[in-house]
């Protein structure tokens, strides 16, 4: 019997699999090798690995395989070996050129800030779009998996949002982040770069009165005002209803002499040159209120630190004025901490060498018809360690207006050693001692509390003496956070009235030195979007222009976002109005602060990562009807509009706008 080979039958079906579906077996066959080359390429790239300098963020810098504190990365007890260590804010921009396959990661706070408050949202964004949003997220809970595709995707975006809180002990990881390519490698990008743009014309040969409309003095201390005015010199000034004891010089146009008796005073100016004339009405009020608006001015703190001197400040005093800062409102000439050396042996501070003659000082700043400020702690110690208030406070105040000061930024520094508690009493003592004081002395001296927010500064910062506190922590270690800045102000806006500001800290814009380690001034790190958008929520607000950056290296665009009239006279409207928020998106809201010609000031603001439309619809605002709309940036009306205003916001960016009926 003949024998044949026996087939097994896996054997025998793949046989028959292979003859009947021999063109399926063809296309796999010349797949396969694509198949395997392209699983050979994929690649995973660690975040690690990329360049981390490009990352912004609040606090801190980004570590590579580290917490921001240097550690092990640490999520819940979880350990992980690679990844990276932010701080909210945070924001990485990642290109992909197309050629991505996944993002991964696991998202949470860092167990190194223990059992400490922290909260933080992560958010994955693609090509514009969130395609993971972490919630927000506390200490010590479980790390969030990320698993995002990225196929076909040029950009990535990672952001560690604070959650609207501050950023305290926002230590944020993406730790095991990879991303996976299919070809090539990511790269870690420098946020989109913007041209410096400027958008207001510049002022025009006739004159322009600008400036507050009505100002506060106690009667019988010295009185100074300049009145702020654009236009080509030489110039003559003129007045009508100026009270006894006032003069105005008509060339310079500064009013000096003696503050009237209690009362309202309605002045009218005129400005007069060979291109025109301009007039503005003007009220002066005697009484005990200061700072009926918005303070404005330059503080030294933010550009020169511990390196001021009397000549730097003289010359800051002579770039308000050549500058044009002083003819839009700028008033004030502020030195901040360091100036201080020792006490004599009469109790009286002495000043550092660096300030030879403080009475010659304030004289040459205000012949130019500007205001100087001064700067002291309640404490022993300043901020920077030199000579406190602290138990002659009342030689201080004495001292400060005998040398001719006309502001006081008091800093709760090392109060915090004597002050025997935080309990309200505590917090209020030190600012009513001088707020008391300064009220004895023969000058009008503005007192700015400076004690970050503590015990809601806002609901008694008038009551113990005060003119403007601060509402948070130094501006300088958080400059990102504008927006969110101007949400949280917005929010205690009802404390805001003529002589009681709510001041979130200085503008900084141009060029800044470093906050965390007082360097010498460098360009501040923000967009120009950004720059404008700083001004324009600061003038919504209705807080404090105080300009920090070096005054030398102000350039054409840095003038431009500061030196805006109508801007400005957002600010310094007579009602002191803070903004309202009338409506909100995850990254678009829009401001409106009421006006005293009952016009309405508008912001539409976006602080999201891309180009978007923000509308203001008439409910929102509380207006109806058509409404005339003017673009305040490029001071150019937009035309009238009925029901909704719309425009496309830019990153970061905010539309700053006029509204009024016909």
């Amino acid at each position: 019997m003949k024998r044949t080979k026996m087939w097994g039958a896996g054997e025998m079906k793949l046989g028959v699999h292979r003859r009947k579906h021999s063109g399926l077996w063809s296309a796999i066959h010349a797949i396969l090798p694509v198949l395997i080359v392209n699983s050979v390429l994929a690649v995973d790239t660690t975040l690690s690995e990329l360049d981390l300098s490009t990352i912004r963020q609040g606090w801190g810098k980004a570590q590579a395989d580290k917490s921001v504190q240097e550690k092990p990365l640490t999520i819940a007890g979880e350990v992980f070996e690679k990844g990276l260590g932010t701080h909210a804010s945070s924001i990485m921009y990642i290109e992909l050129d197309g050629k991505a396959e996944a993002f991964r990661a696991k998202a949470g706070v860092d167990d190194e800030i223990g059992a400490s408050p922290a909260s933080i949202v992560f958010k994955a964004i693609v090509d514009g779009r969130t395609l993971f949003d972490s919630g927000v997220m506390k200490a010590g809970d479980k790390a969030r998996p990320v698993d995002v595709s990225l196929k076909g995707a040029k950009m990535l975006i990672l952001f560690a949002g604070d959650a609207g809180d501050g950023i305290n002990f926002d230590h944020a990881d993406w730790a095991a982040a990879v991303i996976v390519m299919a070809d090539g490698k990511p790269r870690a990008v420098a946020a989109p770069k913007e041209d410096a743009v400027i958008l207001t014309p510049k002022p025009g040969p006739a004159p322009r009165i600008n400036g507050p409309k009505v100002y506060g003095c106690r009667p019988g201390n010295p009185f100074l005002y300049r009145v702020p005015t654009t236009g080509a010199r030489p110039m003559k000034f003129s007045a009508t209803g100026l009270p006894a004891g006032l003069v105005l010089d008509a060339v310079t146009g500064i009013v000096t002499g003696t503050a009237p008796a209690r009362g309202e005073y309605k002045v009218t100016f005129r400005a007069e040159n060979g291109h025109g004339k301009s007039e503005r009405e003007f009220r002066i009020i005697g009484g005990d209120k200061l700072a009926l608006t918005p303070t404005m001015g330059w503080n030294d703190w933010y550009a020169h630190y511990n390196r001021i001197t009397d000549p730097m400040m003289r010359e800051a005093a002579d770039i308000m004025v050549s500058s044009g800062m002083a003819d839009v409102g700028y008033q004030y000439v502020d030195i901040d901490d360091c100036w201080e050396a020792k006490r004599g042996p009469d109790g009286n501070i002495i000043p550092n060498q660096k300030f030879p003659d403080m009475r010659d000082m304030t004289a040459y700043i205000h012949a130019k018809g500007l205001k100087a400020g001064i700067y002291s702690s309640p404490g022993p110690r300043t901020c920077a360690g030199y000579t406190g208030s602290y138990k002659y406070e009342a030689q201080d105040a004495k001292q400060i207006a005998d040398w001719g000061f006309d502001l006081l930024k008091h800093d709760w520094c090392s109060y915090g050693e004597v002050a025997g508690g935080r309990d309200l009493t505590a917090l209020q003592k030190p600012y009513r001692l001088m707020g008391d004081l300064l009220k004895q002395q023969k000058r009008d001296i503005v007192l700015n509390l400076c004690q970050y927010g503590m015990g809601d500064v806002w609901k008694w910062g008038a009551e113990v003496g005060g003119h403007s506190w601060r509402t948070g922590g130094d501006l300088g270690f958080e400059l990102h956070r504008i927006f969110q800045i101007a949400l949280r102000n917005c929010e205690i806006g009802q404390f805001n009235k003529p002589g009681e500001w709510n001041d979130p800290d200085y503008i900084q814009i141009g060029y800044i030195g470093s906050a965390h380690g007082m360097g010498h001034p460098r360009p501040c790190g923000l967009t120009p979007n950004e720059q404008y958008s700083f001004m324009s929520l600061w003038c919504l607000m209705a807080s404090p222009l105080f300009y920090s950056g070096d005054m030398t290296k102000l350039d054409e665009f840095a003038l431009n976002v500061l030196c805006n009239p109508e801007a400005i006279e957002v600010n310094q409207d007579p009602l002191g109005k803070c903004a309202r928020v009338a409506c909100k998106t995850n990254d678009t809201f829009v401001l409106v602060k009421e006006m005293e010609d009952g016009s309405k000031a508008v912001g539409l603001c976006n602080q999201g990562e891309f180009e978007t439309e923000v509308v203001a619809n008439w409910t929102d605002i509380g207006v109806s009807g058509k409404q005339r709309v003017r673009d305040l940036w490029r001071q150019k009306d937009l035309g009238e509009f009925t029901d909704r205003f719309s425009a496309n916001v830019p990153r970061h960016g905010v539309a700053l706008v006029r509204m009024a009926g016909r």
